[in-house]
């Protein structure tokens, strides 16, 4: 393929607010495009019972759209974040690649969506080598989806194999004057 009919690597990255908001964003426009997506979300878990991410109850709605939540449950019955790493923890990251795995390996998506798996890899719930093993597999696959990763990090060995790489930085926040995470806003 020439360079502009293949496939691309996105990254969205950084200290602001957008990532998780850019690939909903990315994922709707495909699915209005007639794509198929697989939207993969790492460390977000989902105890079958108790929604916190509100963005979830829209996809979960959309024809050609595979969600596909991964993590533990990270918010505790009085509502506070338990932060730190367990082994289900890591267990269920690598849950998340074998889906990512077998996603980029499809000749039947068209776009693939690894949300936070970058902060996944600055968590240690998953290696460099595991994301750099990722990449390789889906350029040795002829790049056969458009990929997007999105997540905090400074990895140049991922940032330098990105096409497009946009980084949210934080200027300002309301979370720094006291406001909590908002739902429909923040989740």
């Amino acid at each position: 393929m020439s360079a502009p009919d293949r496939h691309q690597l996105h990254v969205y990255t950084g200290d602001g607010k957008g990532k998780t908001t850019s690939c909903v964003g990315l994922a709707v426009r495909a699915v209005g495009a007639g794509h198929r997506v697989v939207f993969i979300q790492f460390d977000k878990g989902y105890d079958g019972q108790n929604e916190h991410y509100s963005e979830r109850k829209v996809l979960r709605t959309l024809a050609g759209l595979r969600l596909e939540p991964t993590g533990r449950e990270r918010i505790q019955p009085d509502g506070t974040f338990r932060f730190g790493v367990l082994p289900g923890d890591r267990e269920e990251a690598q849950r998340g690649l074998a889906l990512a795995r077998a996603a980029v390996a499809s000749s039947e998506v068209h776009l693939v969506i690894l949300d936070e798996v970058l902060s996944a890899q600055q968590y240690h719930l998953i290696t460099e080598a595991d994301l750099l093993a990722l990449l390789e597999a889906w350029r040795d696959a002829g790049r056969p989806c458009e990929l997007v990763l999105s997540g905090r990090t400074r990895l140049s060995s991922v940032l330098d194999q990105a096409d497009l790489v946009t980084e949210m930085r934080k200027v300002r926040h309301y979370f720094d004057a006291g406001v909590p995470a908002r739902r429909g806003i923040e989740f």
